[in-house]
């Protein structure tokens, strides 16, 4: 496979904007799918992002922006997908070209509430992309320590190892360092599950449960993953690796995470409007709880998931955030 494919992003929020930063380590030419045109005019004016990752500067030489979907596509080899999953699906919809010949990655960490499919299996069943051709971009990394370019690990996962190289070596810089794998779903679903974790973690935080307590809440829910991933798409994996646990611990533990601090609001009182109005970024768990939720209860034999389960009833069933993480307790070991 040639190693000189061209690249597009779609979306314009941190990760898409520490996404553009990384690959533009490596590349002359990136599109980039930005839907509002006061936010092109502005990256090109001012060369950073308005506003996500405003310190990062911006080659403008080296972007094609635009907010037509259709002629970024177009112009790439690979497209690369930073939309939240909670609006990817209509911004999909305005996609008319053929893309079926494209590389896909997935940089969404979450489902599409439309379908309920992972974004790899969504962008295969409606737009006739091969499996093989579907990639997942994965952490443990957070979008502002690119930003600050502090050493970074990305997991690029692909059924196809050889194109997963070829986009590991796209990524790879003096700053980031990266893995490839080609557990495709787990590392979907691990990327998507972590963020629920993480606002249970934070619930438990402004519940003000201690550090000893966080311990094994997230040994739990490192079990809690594998068991629910087994159950998803069962193959052989160590839920130990860095794309699973090592994604998890970073999301759980990190003062970036906003499912973090999406959950620690929900803990010291806030509504979920309240929280979700006061932070300006989304909060992918929130999407993921319920999705999480609803696959594993259409399973013949549901996995053991009572971490999921807490933070999907705090969430949409409206549940006391207090009673319900002292019920959480009792099941935990």
């Amino acid at each position: 496979m040639s190693s000189e494919l061209k690249y597009a992003v779609f979306g314009s929020g941190s990760w898409a904007t520490a996404i553009v930063k990384m690959i533009c380590e490596n590349s002359d030419q990136i599109g980039w799918y930005v839907r509002k045109q006061q936010t092109i005019d502005h990256i090109v004016s001012e060369e950073h992002n308005p506003s996500y990752l405003s310190s990062v500067e911006l080659n403008t030489n080296q972007l094609s922006l635009n907010t037509d979907i259709n002629k970024v596509a177009e112009a790439a080899d690979v497209l690369i997908f930073a939309i939240p999953s909670a609006f990817i699906e209509s911004e999909l919809q305005n996609l008319t070209l053929d893309i079926s010949s494209k590389i896909i990655i997935s940089a969404v960490k979450g489902i599409i509430p439309e379908s309920g499919l992972l974004v790899g299996e969504h962008i295969h069943e409606n737009y006739g992309v091969d499996l093989n051709n579907v990639v997942v971009l994965s952490g443990p990394c957070h979008a502002e320590e690119v930003a600050l370019e502090r050493l970074s690990y990305l997991t690029i996962a692909c059924a196809d190892l050889d194109i997963a190289s070829v986009i590991a070596e796209q990524f790879s810089s003096n700053y980031i360092r990266t893995n490839v794998n080609d557990d495709v779903v787990g590392a979907e679903y691990a990327a998507m599950l972590k963020n629920i974790y993480a606002i249970a973690a934070g619930m438990a935080h402004g519940l003000g449960y201690g550090d000893n307590f966080q311990s094994v809440l997230l040994s739990n829910a490192t079990r809690e993953m594998k068991r629910f991933i087994k159950k998803a798409h069962k193959m052989k994996r160590n839920i130990n690796e860095t794309v699973y646990l090592g994604d998890l611990l970073v999301t759980c533990y990190s003062l970036f995470s906003r499912n973090r601090m999406f959950g620690n609001m929900i803990g010291k009182g806030y509504t979920v409007k309240s929280a979700q109005m006061e932070m300006s970024m989304i909060a992918e768990g929130y999407y993921a709880s319920k999705s999480a939720h609803q696959i594993n209860k259409s399973k013949e034999k549901p996995a053991q998931t009572p971490i999921i389960d807490t933070v999907y009833e705090i969430l949409y069933m409206h549940k006391n955030p207090k009673k319900a993480f002292k019920k959480l307790t009792e099941k935990l070991s």
